[in-house]
């Protein structure tokens, strides 16, 4: 059986939701004969087109999200839509060569470009595979819908958006509520203690694990001004900041963990692979909602503090996570000290956040998707 997957570059969630839905498959279905196959759809099908739209969608939701969040709101309706629509088949005539190449018995697609090209050639009965749809967001969009008659599986984070499926009049395809895919590093146990001394911090403290960087560098001088808030907190915590690959803010969050001399109980780190250990140690994160993220802070049950999110599906992240109580948006006019104290020295509305998380958590989602898709497997 051969499966491929489809991503495409527009923010890292699709490409890691993809990867973790592969490695799945590649360590547990061993003895069923098998193959699967990562391709970026977009860049596949034009690689220069790729490339200007990626830089594009980094430098809008960098220096004019506005501009991003009208495009996602446009892009369910009036022209942009049918002009996305006719796009889409136009470029699905170039990836009908790759897909007579490997002729898959399974496509599974992470971005809804994958979904809506693979669809089209299926209605044209050019291609006859089944067809499977992750959504990466936990608010539900119009493009990832289109052509959905011709789909065969999609796969949702909520009912909410179950729901809102089932009332676009969608029936042909079966759909599943089974979260966004994670890697399975969120689902091992970790040494506490150990993770505690590498950082050279103590236990029995309140640990926030504060993501600064955020891929795109999006309010970065917001960023630092929330940064402070926690960091000049006089209550008995301690902050894991991770500055990703962005120097400048690492160095100006030095600086400010300088200023009030908590270099003992805030630690700034540049860009890490140990996310997964470090969830597990903290007690709520401090983030921008994007879809990966949030699953993955649900998985290790974190309370959410949002920041900086994109306008289009990251506010929509954003709102309804605080609307199921499991987090606190930090927006342009909020009063972050009020919000930083008001949580911080209230363990027990942490503690009640929490709670939420197991509502909404879906840690086996990756395995549930994939048991869905190819059964159970046999070793």
């Amino acid at each position: 059986m051969k499966v491929l997957i489809f991503y495409a570059s527009y923010g890292g969630g699709h490409l890691s939701a993809a990867k973790s839905i592969e490695a799945y498959i590649n360590k547990n279905y061993t003895n069923e004969n098998i193959t699967t196959e990562l391709i970026d759809c977009v860049k596949y099908v034009n690689k220069t087109l790729e490339t200007l739209t990626t830089a594009a969608y980094r430098e809008m939701a960098k220096k004019a999200p506005w501009a991003w969040g009208r495009i996602y709101s446009d892009s369910q309706k009036g022209p942009l839509a049918h002009i996305s629509n006719r796009s889409n088949r136009i470029l699905a005539i170039r990836l009908l060569k790759l897909l007579r190449e490997k002729n898959p018995d399974l496509i599974i697609s992470t971005h809804p470009f994958g979904s809506q090209m693979c669809s089209y050639l299926k209605r044209k009965g050019k291609i006859h595979a089944k067809i499977a749809t992750i959504m990466t967001d936990f608010a539900p969009h119009d493009q990832w819908l289109v052509e959905s008659a011709n789909t065969d599986y999609i796969f949702v984070a909520n009912e909410k958006m179950k729901k809102y499926i089932e009332n676009k009049k969608v029936t042909n395809a079966e759909i599943y509520v089974t979260g966004i895919p994670i890697s399975s590093k969120f689902l091992k146990t970790h040494n506490r203690k150990k993770i505690l001394e590498s950082l050279d911090l103590v236990d029995k403290k309140l640990n926030v694990l504060f993501f600064g960087g955020g891929e795109f560098g999006l309010g970065k001088s917001r960023t630092i001004s929330i940064f402070e808030s926690f960091v000049k907190y006089e209550g008995d915590i301690q902050i894991i900041a991770i500055a990703g690959k962005n120097k400048a803010m690492k160095e100006q969050f030095e600086e400010i963990v300088a200023k009030y001399h908590k270099q003992n109980s805030v630690k700034v780190l540049p860009f890490t692979k140990k996310v997964p250990e470090f969830m597990t140690i903290s007690d709520v994160v401090v983030t921008k909602p994007g879809g990966l993220t949030t699953s993955e802070s649900l998985a290790s049950s974190l309370p959410m503090i949002i920041i900086n999110p994109i306008p289009g599906q990251e506010e929509e992240n954003a709102a309804f996570l605080e609307n199921k109580g499991i987090a606190v948006w930090i927006r342009k006019n909020s009063d972050v000290d009020d919000i930083v104290e008001s949580l911080l020295s209230h363990p027990s509305r942490l503690k009640d956040m929490r709670k939420y998380t197991y509502q909404l958590a879906h840690k086996n989602s990756t395995q549930d998707i994939c048991e869905i898709l190819l059964g159970k497997p046999k070793n």
